[in-house]
């Protein structure tokens, strides 16, 4: 399904200030909240209904969902009045998504790319017309959802993503603007943490198998959360029965997991390498090596331990010697953000730009380099590095190539193309 070739020149990525609304009546969220308001009703999304197809194109619900706003989940004055909360989220028994929920993890851990992707200037309060309003970033340009609260349920608990806090609403909110976004909650079914790292930030991804990981791969997981990126990690399956089975160290495996900080300690006149890893479900914790309750940090002084925001709770982060991350975990995904997501005193930032085109049967589609006669005609782009990284004699660049699309497609059978690009001296 070839797509209409734009233009390959580079285009300044747009603020987010400038994100388009989407919605079929042509309005955007505060024209239909204030509409909602003045007829006294509760917003009703045409695009995205409380109906089966809204949940699943292949399938059917193996239990009667019943659509629920939060204020019939959370009757009289219990219900927040604020959106925004901490993160000790789980997925719903349905849903195949836990990549999803360690992105939104990542999230969290930004204030100003979380109050982007989930502005501020909506609650639960009395303005409340049961309309919600989410943002994400697809192919160079910023989308403004709007959903209405009416949300999945059986027996009066929520089926899909949601908080520990079951007064909190806001993360079972924004997995229901991003299944609007790619179609239905089923499109969500399997994915990959970075995609939905990039639809949060704009920004770029990269990839480590960690047991190929480069002699500088500390160094590499170090700039990058002193940047900003959002950093996650997980441990490969072999089967579907594998599938968040739990290890003898209490990982799980195929669960996506957060990276959240990186550090040393002196532990026995010897210096060792930490990192500190968060799962996403606020519980379920390593229990190796410097672990909350290890014998370790009997050694730590209690100075140090307040250094390293060591406490010993069960919400879902710990620490774990690097060597033991390595040997456990066996992908790292890397979120780089754009210059407009980080915060204005950013020291580490990343100069942007972004190319659209696309392959096209008979004049820029040339194959791989097995067909060299027409493989010269595929789309090229000229890069030239001006500026060399700090303390380092080259200058560093991530090449991405994106696809479009193509989760919101699945319901018509489509699957991710293979597609690949080579990088010339």
């Amino acid at each position: 399904m070839p797509y209409t070739y734009q233009d390959s020149r580079p285009q300044v990525p747009p603020v987010p200030q400038s994100a388009r609304s989407t919605h079929s009546t042509g309005q955007s969220y505060k024209e239909l909240k204030l509409e909602c308001q003045q007829k006294g009703i509760l917003f009703e999304d045409c695009d995205f209904p409380a109906k089966d197809s809204s949940l699943f194109f292949s399938e059917k619900p193996p239990v009667p969902f019943v659509w629920k706003r939060p204020g019939a989940l959370v009757p009289g004055t219990d219900l927040k009045t604020c959106l925004i909360g901490t993160l000790d989220c789980s997925s719903g028994s349905f849903a195949g998504d836990c990549w999803l929920l360690a992105a939104i993890a990542s999230l969290t851990l930004n204030e100003n790319t979380l109050a982007r992707v989930v502005p501020q200037d909506q609650d639960f309060g009395p303005s409340y017309a049961g309309i919600f309003h989410f943002q994400f970033w697809q192919h160079n340009e910023w989308l403004d959802i709007l959903i209405d609260d009416r949300l999945p349920t059986f027996k009066d608990r929520l089926v899909f993503l949601h908080s520990a806090d079951h007064n909190e609403f806001w993360s079972a909110l924004l997995e229901k603007a991003y299944a609007k976004l790619n179609g239905s909650y089923e499109a969500l079914k399997g994915g990959s943490t970075i995609e939905a790292m990039e639809d949060f930030t704009g920004g770029v991804g990269e990839m480590y198998e960690v047991k190929k990981a480069p002699e500088n791969f500390p160094e590499i997981l170090e700039k990058a959360l002193k940047r900003g990126s959002m950093v996650a990690c997980s441990i490969e399956t072999r089967s579907a029965a594998e599938s968040e089975a739990r290890t003898p160290y209490g990982l799980v495996k195929g669960h996506a997991y957060s990276v959240t900080g990186l550090n040393e300690v002196n532990y026995q006149g010897r210096t060792v390498k930490l990192i500190r890893v968060r799962n996403p479900w606020g519980q379920v914790e390593w229990n190796g090596a410097w672990s909350d309750n290890s014998p370790e940090w009997r050694s730590i002084s209690p100075s140090e331990q307040r250094r390293l925001h060591q406490t010993a709770l069960d919400d879902g982060e710990f620490w774990m010697k690097f060597e033991d991350f390595l040997s456990h975990f066996d992908k790292v995904e890397i979120c780089n953000l754009t210059p407009d997501a980080l915060e204005d005193n950013a020291t580490h930032k990343w100069e942007v730009t972004v190319h659209q085109g696309s392959w096209v049967r008979g004049a820029t589609a040339g194959g791989c380099r097995n067909f060299i006669e027409t493989f010269w005609t595929n789309p090229q782009i000229k890069l030239q590095l001006t500026e060399k990284d700090d303390d380092q004699d080259g200058c560093t660049f991530i090449a991405a190539l994106m696809q479009k699309d193509r989760r919101k497609l699945k319901k018509l059978g489509a699957e991710m193309l293979t597609i690949g690009y080579a990088i010339y001296e």
